[in-house]
Order: structure tokens, then C-alpha cells, then sequence
């Protein structure tokens, strides 16, 4: 029960907070998927990549925030914090 008033309190906040906030705000860019550019952490070498729409593997590349991943709003963001395209 107490999960079912969590998530009603979380929606209340999202809906207050709004996704305009979000998608435009670099500070909150990171935990929003409204920014459609996919800062992304190699496995194999740690490199920070981002992948942007269209893209080969856009559609297969997963966010985990836990690894310190995360979205970026446009490619000058994702460049400005250290990330590079993805060559393909």
C-alpha cells in the first residue's frame, strides 16, 4: 500500500514539476528522457558516447542511471560534458 501512495506522490510531483522543466533544464536533462540524445558508457573501455536519433544502435542503446548514464538535450551538451558521438 504504501508503494501505491509513493508512486501517486511521484506522479503528483512530475505533473507539478512539468516535462517542459525538464526537457530544457540541463540540471534535470539527465534523469528525463524527454532530451532524445543517449549518453551512453562503454563496458569494454568506459568511453562516454552519446547516440543521437537515427543512428544504428540509437534503438538498441539503454539508459541506466546507476552507471552514470544519461540523456542530453542537444549534441553541444553531450560534447560540453566530456561525451563523443558514436561513430555509427
Amino acid at each position: 500500500m504504501q508503494a501505491f501512495y509513493m508512486a501517486i506522490i511521484v506522479a503528483g510531483l512530475a505533473g507539478y514539476v512539468g516535462t517542459d522543466l525538464l526537457a530544457s533544464s540541463t540540471r534535470y536533462a539527465a534523469f528525463s528522457s524527454a532530451c532524445n540524445i543517449k549518453g551512453n558508457i562503454s563496458i569494454d573501455t568506459g568511453e562516454r558516447i552519446y547516440h543521437v536519433p537515427g543512428q544504428k544502435y540509437y534503438g538498441e542503446t539503454r539508459i541506466s542511471w546507476r552507471y552514470g548514464e544519461r540523456w542530453f538535450c542537444s549534441e553541444a551538451d553531450a560534447q560540453a560534458a566530456g561525451w563523443r558521438r558514436a561513430m555509427r
